[in-house]
């Protein structure tokens, strides 16, 4: 199989990633809240990094459960701290907890997050080539109101990440066989 040119060949994890989720259409508000927190964590780290980790961040953080996560107090927080498996940024970690009361918020409002999402995109997939942008206007106006909503490590390029990662974006390169003018549609 032919693979998008950032993939490193090298790593299983990160090629089953590729082939299997990435850009994927996600409406599941499980699976889009693991996303919105793993790619808050990646801020200035790789995404390699972070999936190497996921596993770490599943159990570390309950199977990520957005409620329980939501309700994380002063001893979880010093536990994440001291576990070498995940990210110990004291500000990300605070972040996820306060993001997840927003997701959650988000939930109540919208009735779900994939909704919240579809307000923005109408239910379309963005198909564009993959370059190395790193932001688009869609990113833009997301990360914009969920920053005016309280959440943080949400800045245009962590959401533009996050919404190719969930199949909003659909940006695979024209050299991998997951283009979109390499498959039916």
């Amino acid at each position: 199989m032919e693979r998008c040119a950032w993939v490193n060949l090298n790593n299983p994890l990160y090629i089953r990633y590729h082939d299997e989720e990435w850009g994927v259409p996600l409406r599941d508000d499980k699976a889009l809240y693991e996303l919105l927190l793993l790619e808050s964590f990646q801020a200035g780290l790789s995404w390699e990094c972070i999936l190497n980790k996921r596993e770490a961040f599943r159990q570390a953080f309950d199977g990520f459960d957005v409620y329980k996560v939501a309700a994380y107090g002063d001893e979880k927080i010093g536990a994440l701290m001291q576990n070498p498996a995940v990210i110990r940024n004291r500000r990300k970690i605070a972040a996820a907890i306060e993001n997840s009361k927003v997701f959650l918020e988000i939930q109540r409002e919208c009735g779900s997050f994939d909704a919240y999402l579809q307000r923005f995109t109408g239910g379309r997939i963005y198909r564009e080539e993959y370059t190395l942008r790193t932001t688009s206007p869609l990113s833009d106006a997301i990360s914009e109101d969920l920053k005016r909503r309280g959440m943080r490590f949400v800045g245009s390029t962590i959401v533009y990440a996050f919404l190719q990662s969930a199949g909003v974006i659909d940006a695979h390169g024209p050299e991998c066989d997951k283009h979109h003018k390499n498959r039916e549609l």
